[in-house]
């Protein structure tokens, strides 16, 4: 099955965390299950499994489900699939009447492990047990089975295991390659929608803009003349089109700080958001804090900065419904952090990042965005807010 250019023994990414976190808590409730089993029995094998289960099993469940909730890259690991290999290699050489319990759970970790790693480190994991366990029966006899039927057992296990591992593995390489085509799509996409808003912005600044400026200062001077000849009629007709002209001027411009830092190379990130603020005052009532770092940026990269500020203050304002939002950016040698913190009533119990409902796609950009930049999403709710945090190595600045 071919791998779709996925480099040899690369491990695939991880969308979300949530099944790592899930493979974590099963691997650590079936031990309990196992321990609790072995109690009921009155202990078989003389303890021996009851020994490997509480001092070998339960601290490596425990440990995995540790970095499943800390550090998930770590958690699916092929050092991880192969302790898990080692656990159950363990267990059938201090009872080896498990064998077909062991067999049973081999399937279904590698199965898993397949699923995480792709199709080439899951096949190598997957023959890794092959060589373990199967060698480990032979050594030993296979406990109650024996001659040809043991042999018979452990071709039909390492055929199991293997294509359980091809197929699985496969089928997420395969399903990660097309995610990534995608993702590379839509980061073209987001380059081109920065140029797009760029253009659209200059556009607008150099053409409407001022027109809009120029006829207003010619009605303004209309104004003072008929203000000089006494026409009554004609000055409030000429202060209602200044009105209308300054009205569009501010519409206009609104327009063009919404766009961004794409719009002039002068404008930073800072100055952006310091023009939103009174726009997003206004619209929605919402009050904004703002503590920028000074530092130089790539225009590029402030941009994308914008982009998921823009996105994180409006789900604030439209999904949480907050009255207050904090926005901090700092930058130094260790890199880049964003922080958006509002005071809305947060997404529930529902991750976030998972959500793909209309009207939360924007949080898909966020974090595409974010890898945009190398750098990292992080968004943490609750009935109290929401946190948006943002970090990604400080690129060099460059000339725009």
């Amino acid at each position: 099955m071919s791998t779709n250019g996925a480099a040899p023994l690369r491990r695939l990414p991880i969308e979300s965390t949530r099944p790592i976190v899930i493979f974590a808590w099963t691997r650590l409730g079936l031990t309990l299950l196992s321990i609790a089993l072995v109690v009921a029995l009155s202990f078989p094998y003389s303890g021996r499994l009851a020994v490997v289960l509480a001092a070998v099993a339960l601290p490596w469940s425990l440990v995995n489900l540790l970095l499943a909730q800390r550090a998930p890259a770590l958690a699916v690991s092929p050092l991880v699939a192969i302790g898990d290999v080692v656990m159950l290699v363990a267990i059938e050489l201090v009872a080896p009447e498990t064998y077909a319990a062991v067999r049973f759970m081999a399937i279904a970790f590698l199965a898993v492990h397949a699923h995480f790693q792709g199709e080439r480190l899951g096949l190598a994991v997957a023959a890794f047990a092959c060589v373990g366990l199967v060698g480990l029966s032979i050594l030993s006899g296979g406990g109650q089975v024996h001659g040809r039927l043991l042999l018979f057992y452990e071709a039909v296990f390492a055929a199991a295991v293997l294509s359980t591992a091809v197929l699985v593995g496969g089928f997420r390489t395969a399903e990660s390659a097309s995610r990534l085509r995608a993702r590379e799509l839509t980061r073209r996409t987001m380059r081109r929608d920065g140029e797009i808003r760029r253009q659209i912005s200059e556009a607008l600044h150099d053409g409407p803009v001022q027109e809009m400026v120029g006829l207003d200062m010619a009605l303004a001077a209309a104004q003072l003349e008929a203000e000089r000849e006494g026409a009554q009629r004609t000055r409030r007709l000429l202060e209602e089109a200044r009105a209308i002209a300054e009205r569009n001027v501010r519409c206009l411009r609104d327009e063009m700080i919404d766009l961004g830092p794409y719009a002039f190379k002068e404008m930073t990130y800072g100055a952006a958001l310091e023009r939103c603020i009174p726009v997003w005052q206004r619209r929605y009532g919402l009050s904004v804090s703002l503590r920028i770092d000074p530092g130089e940026l790539p225009s590029q990269t402030e941009g994308d900065l914008f982009r998921i500020t823009q996105e994180a203050v409006m789900n604030a304002v439209k999904h949480g419904r907050a009255g207050q939002v904090s926005i901090t950016l700092s930058c130094d040698d260790g890199g880049i952090e964003l922080s958006i913190v509002d005071d809305g009533h947060g997404f529930g119990d529902v991750d976030p990042l998972e959500i793909t409902e209309p009207g939360h796609i924007g949080l898909a950009s966020m974090r595409e965005r974010a890898e945009l930049l190398h750098g990292s999403l992080r968004i943490e709710s609750s009935e109290k807010g929401t946190a948006v945090v943002v970090r990604a190595p400080r690129p060099a600045a460059t000339a725009d």
